[in-house]
């Protein structure tokens, strides 16, 4: 039953009209200034890490699978973190939050939901390819050539793309009551969702479903992969054979496990737990602490990124000397 004072969506012009207001972190007021430096010092290292990695990727003639699925995570953390902090970095500039169109909202979910669901099944594709280094190592490069490569990335990119403008498009046929005031710094689903005006939990289906299709698949393909991992390596010995292959697998499951376990908490959960003031902290960790722990991560963990750095520092080197 739609509520009260709900607005008119048979306007054809109420969505070109209609603003809404992100409060973002507006109750704090005397730490706006120290959060707004902290943010944008993160929004700009975030930006330079990712980056690195991308274009040292990028430039090595020869890359292996993995590093195409890494090179490809980094732009993907690229995009999320410009998606969110500009409008983040805004609210804190403004007593009251920043102002953001209906149309700039919708767009603004639709890529986050998509950049998330495409690094979703990016992680799925990326314990793939530990799979086949450890159980398969002799026909790695037969079983991951570059065609899959790009077919399973180009396949990540478009299925969460989809999903994700179904979410968005069910998310905003609804009709949203008089009170525009989104209590998040970003057009999250969950915090628009509380602006509907409808009763029961017709609303959160859509969101049900597109969290099986882009946290829970992807979760069981990546659980499947390590479970053979595990049995693979069950036979192996000496021990120290079993950890040399499952360090290899380290820095996957870090950045598995901090993704998932932020979105988990996010977004598979009743409505009556929802807690806007708890969200945005978990919200700010999964937007701008985990893009800036990946670089960090795979830097320290992967010998092949590291090697990488390495090579371009020295090169880099060279050249200021010449």
């Amino acid at each position: 039953m739609p509520c009260e004072g709900c607005m008119d969506r048979d306007n054809v012009s109420t969505g070109a009209t209609m603003e809404f207001l992100l409060l973002g972190f507006s109750e704090l007021l005397r730490l706006r200034v120290p959060l707004f430096l902290l943010f944008l010092i993160v929004h700009l290292v975030t930006v330079a890490g990712n980056t690195m990695i991308f274009l040292a990727v990028v430039m090595e003639p020869s890359r292996s699978p993995m590093l195409f699925f890494l090179c490809q995570l980094s732009a993907i953390e690229l995009c999320y973190t410009l998606v969110i902090a500009p409008k983040a970095l805004l609210s804190l500039a403004g007593a009251e939050g920043s102002a953001i169109s209906f149309l700039g909202c919708a767009v603004q979910m639709q890529l986050f939901v998509a950049l998330g669901g495409a690094e979703c099944f990016l992680l799925a594709a990326m314990s793939y390819d530990r799979y086949v280094a450890v159980c398969h190592p002799l026909r790695y490069a037969a079983l991951l050539g570059q065609g899959l490569c790009l077919r399973l990335a180009l396949l990540c990119s478009l299925a969460a793309a989809a999903l994700a403008l179904g979410l968005t498009a069910a998310v905003f046929r609804l009709p949203f009551c008089r009170s525009r005031r989104i209590d998040h710094f970003f057009c999250d689903v969950p915090a628009v969702l509380r602006l509907a005006c409808t009763r029961g939990y017709g609303p959160q289906l859509p969101l049900l479903a597109a969290c099986l299709l882009l946290l829970l698949l992807p979760f069981l393909l990546i659980l499947a992969s390590y479970l053979r991992i595990a049995v693979a390596l069950s036979g192996v010995s000496p021990s120290v054979g079993r950890g040399k292959a499952f360090s290899t697998c380290a820095s996957h499951l870090a950045v598995t496990l901090l993704h998932y376990g932020c979105a988990t908490f996010i977004y598979i959960r009743p409505k009556s737990s929802y807690s806007p003031a708890r969200d945005k902290v978990v919200s700010l960790v999964y937007t701008n602490v985990t893009p800036l722990l990946y670089p960090l991560i795979y830097s320290l963990r992967n010998k092949e990124i590291r090697g990488i750095l390495r090579k371009r520092l020295r090169r880099k080197k060279i050249a200021q000397v010449d």
